[in-house]
Parts: structure tokens; sequence; C-alpha cells
């Protein structure tokens, strides 16, 4: 399917604590386990569903004090799923290099500020990097590749300021068309998610 930003508008109403900050990251080809394990992270437990994956993030925070990064993950047709309420470990070079080697990873990011970032990582390397909010300002090895496919799900690349609603729901919409993998709300409350939580880098 050809996902534009309008295919996420569910997002708002089906998960606001979600969407108001969060990263979500997916990996081709690698399960959950090695997902942590390449992140030096701890499995924690299990829950089900996309409320009571934030439910569980708002306690890891309250516990840590944000020492430590909060990561639920589940498998999808052939991708780790690696969803961060309100985290951003999957957005940091530190992260993405390792979860890419031998592969290839796709993640977004957005803070309560509206700070964002895209970023699309092959073999350890950033292949495409901007910023939802000012898509004109693009980095990694090819970014213009990008341009059309951008353009197609609902970003303006020449823009220097987008609505950060449409932004982020655009955001989902070019991972999917990067991945494949297309994020429903059943999708979502149906889910069984590993938790864990990886060190500060």
């Amino acid at each position: 399917m050809n996902a534009t930003a309008a295919d996420y508008r569910w997002l708002g109403d089906h998960c606001p604590d979600l969407i108001e900050a969060y990263c979500v990251t997916l990996v081709r080809a690698i399960p959950p386990e090695e997902a942590l394990r390449r992140l030096h992270a701890r499995a924690d437990g299990r829950v089900a569903g996309i409320a009571a994956l934030v439910g569980a993030a708002a306690e890891a925070w309250k516990e840590s004090g944000g020492d430590r990064h909060f990561l639920g993950l589940c498998a999808i047709d052939g991708w780790t799923l690696m969803v961060e309420p309100n985290g951003y470990l999957g957005s940091l070079d530190e992260a993405a290099a390792p979860l890419s080697r031998g592969t290839e990873l796709v993640a977004h990011f957005r803070n309560v500020n509206a700070v964002d970032h895209f970023s699309r990582y092959a073999d350890g390397e950033p292949r495409l990097r901007f910023e939802p909010l000012l898509p004109y300002a693009r980095g990694g090895a090819g970014p213009e590749g990008a341009v059309a496919l951008m353009r197609e799900v609902g970003f303006d690349p020449c823009d220097d300021g987008a609505d950060p609603e449409v932004a982020a729901e655009a955001a989902f919409a070019l991972a999917e068309r990067l991945t494949g993998v297309r994020l429903t709300p059943e999708l979502l409350d149906g889910a069984e998610f590993l938790t864990g939580s990886a060190p500060g880098f």
C-alpha cells in the first residue's frame, strides 16, 4: 500500500500519550531479543497493548529517574518494532549504528517540544537523516534519493516549517513506505511487547 500522512491521522485520537513524545524504530531481520543484546539492554517482562506499554514506560521513568531507556519490542512481518514512549534511544547514532549492522533500520522521534528526527540506516551507516518539521535540510549518504518519496507521503521537501501533527503522521507513513510495515490501532492494541531497559548513552 502507498501510505500517506492521511493514513496515520488516527494517532492523535488513539495514542495521544504516545504521539506527544515517542521514538519508533524498525529493524529488519533481527528478533527482539537480539535487538536488546545489541543495545546492552536487559529484558524486564512483557505487556500487552500500546496503552499498557505507555503506562509501563511512565512507571519505569519514575523508578529510574530517566537514567535508563525503557523499550517495548515485538516482531512484525520480519522486522522488530521498538517503541519508546517518551524516549529517543533509537534516534541516536550510538544505538542505530549497532542495531543496523548487517541489516537496515528506520527510526523516527519526537519530543514534547516537537523536536523531531527521522533516520534510515543500512549496515551501520546513515543513509537518510532529516527533521520532519524541517524536511528541506537532509543528510546521510544519499538523501536526495528520498525526495520523491517524502513528497508522496506528505512532506514538502522545500518547506522550512511544517505543521507538527502532519509531520509526525508523514514520518509514520514514510517509515511504512521504507519498511513495508503498516502500523494500525488494532496491531498496536493487540501486540505483546517484550519490555527492557538500556543504559544511557
